[in-house]
């Protein structure tokens, strides 16, 4: 799943999901683009073939037979105990014998006798895994009993080979934002081309070659040089469409995969910005309905009134904003950010109401400001042009080179890499008015927020048509997918849609709580999903894990 990008200087930086930051947030950053030539990840990926053994043919060998050196990790705040590392991988896949790419990794060893390693992805696309393991490892320390816990940054992401659209990225997030869009579309498409255009000059040869299919091949040489004969695995969000992919392309190597908060193959991303603005929709009525329960509810004990109160208070921060901590006005649109990202996860309720009986009696902006930043502003600076590496190897860059924009611009290149649909400008301009009214009729507050998204891919390349075509009827190890009733990005009705997709190897855990993701949130499926790793206990398939209220979370 995507996160809608900010552009106020006190919430560009795109938050992380839940108390752990499991999965980048939101749905869909849907494409609207006209006509324009394949990326190189749809060729690579319209010749993969699903009977792989190592895949170590034409050219390829060289980096199935590379081990990982692992060192200390450098760098602020790193643990002393998480070491780093790196694997070199082809640029191109259909040219292994052409420019390489290093991809940096991080793993905290085995406490005990270990059966190799699990592989982490936590979502987004975008985020560092190296980051976020060293912010939330303490969650996977269970692991360690019997794997090595690794992650990675993949192509394209932190320290691999960042991409990066240097003062584009600021322009495409003002061209999004409010009703631009929907009152001068012809004139944001042309904003759109000219700032694709400028991610292609500040990201250099590593974007025609980002995406899911590339990153799911970068694993298979990372499973091998970590030592393995089969890819156990557990991802979260994004992160399940990567370890789908990963098995579609290599069904064999398949070890024990988890797969929590099950990503859609096969909508197009107008579609999942739709089913984002419903669940985001649904989790802030069950946060009203939780609310008025509390006499310190700042819109009262009644949960309707309380629905109408939101949705009003948008439209005035909207026509009359307020200053924002930064002396910027604070819209009704900014609001309905800052709610958004605290909806994924329950245990951020109790802040939310403060944050919002804040900006009520005293218009107080900087609670929900928090939420949007994470405690951090997120400035965009003017990123270097990244080198053209030719035959040579892109190294690994350092973590202040990491250009300030790469998350959000490696969350939109990666996405509109993976999708296939680019309508023209006329076809954009001429359905924004029936998809306004889609939006908005699924969702009062968060509609005209999340429809704004249906530009992001305007004046890309065309995405590989591989995901939505060919990840499906998977012959592979059994693998559990998690999906969870309440989860505002990932519907539960994509866990089963993905399953039936993917086969009957695909065994299903129905998590009966709130919150995006259920291994940070219920100790119900944190438990189940360890079982499964470490031991390869399998629950049934329809298996429950009930609300964390009804007392140890088992169902």
């Amino acid at each position: 799943m995507q996160a809608k990008l900010e552009t106020r200087p006190s919430v560009r930086r795109c938050a992380v999901t839940g108390a752990l930051g499991l999965a980048l947030l939101g749905a869909g950053l849907p494409a609207a683009a006209s006509g324009a030539t394949t990326a190189t990840t749809a060729t690579t990926a319209t010749t993969a073939t699903t009977a792989t053994t190592r895949d170590t043919g034409s050219g390829l060998s060289r980096f199935y037979d590379q081990r990982v050196e692992w060192t200390a990790c450098e760098g602020t705040d790193m643990p002393k105990d998480l070491q780093c590392g790196k694997v070199t991988v082809p640029l191109d896949y259909s040219r292994p014998r052409g420019g390489t790419l290093d991809v940096a990794l991080a793993r905290y060893r085995a406490t005990g006798d270990s059966r190799g390693s699990v592989l982490l992805n936590f979502g987004g696309p975008g985020g560092s895994g190296i980051n976020e393991l060293a912010l939330g490892g303490k969650e996977f320390m269970h692991l360690t009993n019997g794997y090595d816990v690794v992650t990675f940054d993949p192509r394209g992401v932190g320290r691999s080979s960042p991409v990066s659209c240097g003062p584009a990225t600021l322009k495409i997030m003002e061209a999004t934002d409010g009703d631009g869009g929907m009152t001068d579309p012809e004139g944001v498409l042309e904003r759109l081309r000219d700032a694709a255009a400028e991610c292609a000059k500040y990201s250099g040869p590593v974007l025609p070659h980002i995406g899911t299919v590339d990153a799911a091949r970068d694993m298979d040489v990372m499973r091998r040089a970590l030592g393995d004969d089969r890819l156990n695995y557990l991802g979260f969000s994004y992160g399940t469409r990567l370890g789908a992919v990963y098995a579609a392309r290599f069904p064999d190597k398949v070890g024990r995969m988890v797969l929590d908060g099950v990503d859609t193959l096969t909508e197009p991303l107008a579609e999942q910005g739709l089913a984002g603005a419903r669940g985001q929709q649904t989790a802030l009525e069950n946060f009203l309905d939780w609310c008025v329960e509390d006499v310190a509810c700042p819109f009262g004990q009644d949960a309707r009134d309380a629905r109408d109160q939101v949705e009003r208070l948008v439209a005035s921060l909207d026509s009359d904003p307020v200053p924002s901590a930064f002396g910027e006005p604070f819209t009704g649109q900014d609001m309905v950010g800052a709610i958004g990202q605290a909806l994924y996860s329950r245990e951020l309720w109790p802040s939310l109401e403060r944050a919002l009986a804040q900006l009520l009696e005293d218009g107080d902006t900087r609670g929900l400001e928090g939420f949007s930043s994470g405690g951090v502003t997120f400035p965009v600076r003017a990123a270097v042009r990244a080198p053209v590496r030719g035959d040579r190897t892109a190294g690994l860059t350092d973590e202040e080179d990491v250009p300030m924009d790469n998350l959000p611009a490696a969350l939109m290149a990666i996405n509109c890499a993976d999708d296939p649909d680019r309508p023209t400008a006329a076809q954009v301009t001429a359905s924004l008015d029936r998809l306004r009214a889609r939006y908005e009729d699924v969702s009062p507050v968060f509609g005209r927020y999340r429809l704004t998204q249906v530009l992001m891919c305007y004046g890309r390349p065309r995405g590989t048509d591989y995901i939505r075509d060919d990840v499906k009827d998977l012959d592979t190890a059994r693998m559990l997918l998690v999906g969870t009733r309440g989860d505002p990005a990932t519907p539960y009705r994509w866990t089963t849609e993905t399953a039936d997709r993917l086969g009957p190897s695909a065994v299903v855990l129905d998590n009966r709580g709130e919150g995006h993701t259920g291994y940070a949130s219920s100790k119900c499926v944190h438990r189940k999903v360890d079982d499964f790793l470490l031991y390869g206990s399998l629950p049934p398939d329809g298996s429950s894990c009930g609300p964390e209220s009804t007392g140890d979370g088992s169902g």
